[in-house]
């Protein structure tokens, strides 16, 4: 399997979907897969065709993390480069790019994996998936922007306890805590994953993008400095094609047609 095997990609009716392609070692990330995930995401982000992306993992696993047996091995990459070289700008890439991103947690997000997951704009899960902060079960720290993005999702407190005690946290738990999004039923989730992909893909993609930056600046910033920042991107977001259409077709009183521009 070449590098490029480890991504499945497709793109249909807007929406991107990359799929992680290791089933066999539950889509835990060697090199080659981090590489290749990189280049789908800078491709995706200068094609106008997508619209929305969707992530998830291909068989039982959504991702198990990092491959280990690469960590370990005689001639591997200290784990720390790994993360720098690997991680670090898979999710920078996840959030600077102005497109919605949904992760479909088919089954285990586990260590990297898990907060992988959580860099994303949505997430939505099987019921029957489940997350591990596995990290402290191994002797390391959590990664991949964990030690970020959970103590905004469900708090300092909760945050420190799923790292340091490892536990499993069940989908419809994650969704209680405030985690994720939402779940759905093990039988339905492929039709319910796409039918929110497929709506987010029709939605106007350039107000969305504009919503998405300023919520990645909004822990950095006073309520003044937001305040000046949602009045900037709203001199954007008025500027374009779509909330013409937008305004247009509700006094209309029709269906609005945004193509993302």
């Amino acid at each position: 399997m070449n590098q490029t095997d480890f991504i499945k990609y497709s793109l249909e009716n807007g929406v991107a979907t990359l799929t992680l392609n290791r089933p066999n070692v539950f889509n835990s990330f060697n090199r080659e897969m981090a590489l290749a995930l990189q280049d789908h995401l800078r491709a995706i982000a200068s094609d106008d065709s997508v619209r929305a992306v969707l992530l998830t993992g291909e068989g039982k696993a959504f991702c198990a993390g990092q491959d280990l047996a690469e960590a370990t091995g005689p001639n591997s990459m200290e784990i720390s480069e790994i993360v720098v070289q690997h991680y670090n700008p898979i999710i920078l890439l996840l959030r600077q790019l102005n497109k919605p991103v949904i992760a479909a947690v088919n089954g285990v997000a586990a260590g990297a994996g898990a907060n992988l997951a959580l860099a994303c704009d949505l997430v939505v899960a099987k019921e029957s998936a489940s997350f591990i902060q596995a990290f402290s079960k191994i002797g390391l720290i959590p990664d991949s922007a964990g030690t970020f993005f959970l103590p905004r999702l469900i708090g300092m407190q909760s945050a420190s306890a799923l790292m340091m005690t490892g536990d499993k946290v069940s989908a419809p738990e994650a969704v209680q805590m405030g985690m994720i999004y939402k779940t759905f039923p093990d039988d339905i989730f492929e039709n319910e994953v796409k039918t929110l992909a497929e709506r987010l893909a029709q939605m106007p993609t350039k107000g969305l993008a504009f919503t998405k930056q300023l919520l990645n600046k909004t822990f950095q910033h006073t309520l003044e400095e937001q305040l000046q920042q949602e009045a900037v991107y709203q001199q954007h977001a008025g500027q374009t094609a779509d909330f013409k259409e937008g305004v247009e077709a509700f006094i209309q009183k029709r269906k609005p047609n945004f193509t993302g521009q």
